[in-house]
């Protein structure tokens, strides 16, 4: 039987979720009037920030946010938002599916988030709006993964909306993020395969405690670098904060060894377990 920690969980989260339904309708409501809501990133902070306390999430921060960064972030469950937009005013880049979510997908479209379709060429379109958003003095976060994990591992690092970071005024900044207490993956927090949003949300309420640690590596000015290097800078710096191997069979050694070179150059923070 759940106990009574369960229980208040799922209420603060309800009421949570209740209260932005309120301030996005307000949003929705003025937008249509011409009006601009100024306030709207520092209550979307406050928002996310809530929103893990509601859940008891607690997020350790090591390192610190560079100026004008396109961030690169692993991914291993929808909660990587909240956790990440608790930190500073940052937005989002999300996969098309996540717009047709109930509630969740609605309030994400008027907070902001940009939105990509899976097999769809938008880069395009989408890397200018990137380069502009950061150049604002905006935080944008892209998944290169492109899918989950369960933590214990990296899949690729898709180069192609990396080429953001190839802009002028634009640095990339790798962001490893792992959940858990100790150095194995927690099992509860990652969503991935089949799971749907609602009985995922159950699972983290019951969770007796839930710890995620984001680490906000050095930063690559990719203006004189391929896409490719980019990702593989990316790939590999997350890949030694976490202790997972990072080896990619589709990339070629050049693209390794000058990848390394550049985690090497850089001297990212690797955590002992």
């Amino acid at each position: 039987m759940p106990n009574p920690k369960f229980w208040w969980r799922l209420l603060r989260v309800s009421e949570h979720l209740l209260t932005g339904v309120m301030i996005v309708s307000g949003i929705a409501v003025g937008r249509r009037f011409g009006l601009r809501a100024e306030w709207l990133p520092e209550v979307v902070r406050w928002w996310y920030a809530r929103f893990c306390r509601a859940l008891d999430v607690q997020v350790q921060v090591t390192g610190e946010l560079v100026p004008n960064a396109l961030l690169a972030a692993n991914h291993i469950s929808w909660l990587d938002i909240p956790v990440l937009g608790s930190q500073a005013r940052i937005d989002f880049l999300s996969k098309a599916d996540v717009r047709d979510w109930p509630l969740i997908g609605w309030m994400a479209e008027i907070l902001g988030t940009l939105f990509i379709a899976r097999g769809a060429n938008q880069t395009g379109v989408l890397i200018p709006e990137i380069g502009e958003c950061v150049r604002r003095g905006r935080h944008l976060v892209i998944f290169p993964e492109g899918t989950t994990t369960d933590g214990s591992r990296l899949h690729r690092f898709h180069p192609r909306l990396l080429g953001a970071g190839q802009l002028d005024g634009v640095l990339v900044q790798p962001v490893a993020l792992r959940y858990g207490s100790d150095a194995t993956p927690d099992p509860i927090a990652p969503f991935i395969g089949d799971d749907a949003l609602l009985p995922h949300l159950i699972r983290l309420a019951r969770h007796p405690s839930l710890e995620v640690h984001i680490r906000l590596l050095p930063p690559l000015d990719g203006s004189a670098h391929s896409r490719r290097h980019i990702a593989e800078y990316c790939h590999h710096s997350i890949g030694e904060a976490l202790g997972l191997e990072t080896t990619d069979a589709r990339s070629s050694p050049d693209d390794r060894e000058a990848a390394q070179r550049f985690v090497s150059a850089a001297t990212p923070f690797v955590e002992a377990a």
